[in-house]
């Protein structure tokens, strides 16, 4: 899986495969967006992890999370 990068380095999720990350139907995610129920979180990482980056998404009890290279190559999707 590849997420896309936009010109400035942030990071772009499609809604649709995001719903499915985080075991919900699209428009439900797509509700709860506009409610400002979802926050995401991202870290860039250092020392060993340098260059990398984590993404964590939440939606109420849903979470989902991801190990991204420069090139926004998911490397692992912890649980």
């Amino acid at each position: 899986m590849r997420i896309e990068l936009d010109d400035e380095g942030d990071i772009l999720l499609e809604p649709d495969v995001l719903a499915r990350k985080l075991s919900l139907k699209p428009e439900a995610l797509r509700r709860k967006m506009r409610l400002g129920l979802v926050t995401s979180l991202v870290e860039n990482g250092e020392g060993e992890h340098a260059g990398l980056r984590r993404i964590t998404v939440r939606c109420g009890a849903h979470s989902w999370q991801a190990i991204l290279d420069t090139g926004g190559h998911v490397l692992d999707e912890p649980g």
